[in-house]
């Protein structure tokens, strides 16, 4: 999909965020790079073969609580 020199990483690679945005609706809370992996304002991922990156929000929010009990 990508069409930049050199090319940005794919969706499967390890630095998939590393890429230039194709569309984005920050009201919607979500971004497209080239790479066509959606990425959402919460940091979770919607890769192009379909599988789900968790936010990372999830642990921290654990942590936070278990320090406060």
């Amino acid at each position: 999909m990508c069409k930049h020199t050199p090319p940005c990483p794919t969706g499967d690679a390890p630095d998939r965020q590393a890429v230039r945005v194709s569309a984005a609706h920050p009201e919607q809370g979500w971004e497209l790079p080239c790479n066509g992996v959606l990425l959402f304002e919460e940091t979770g991922q919607l890769l192009p073969d379909g599988s789900i990156v968790a936010p990372c929000r999830q642990q921290l929010a654990g942590a936070e609580m278990q320090r406060s009990a």
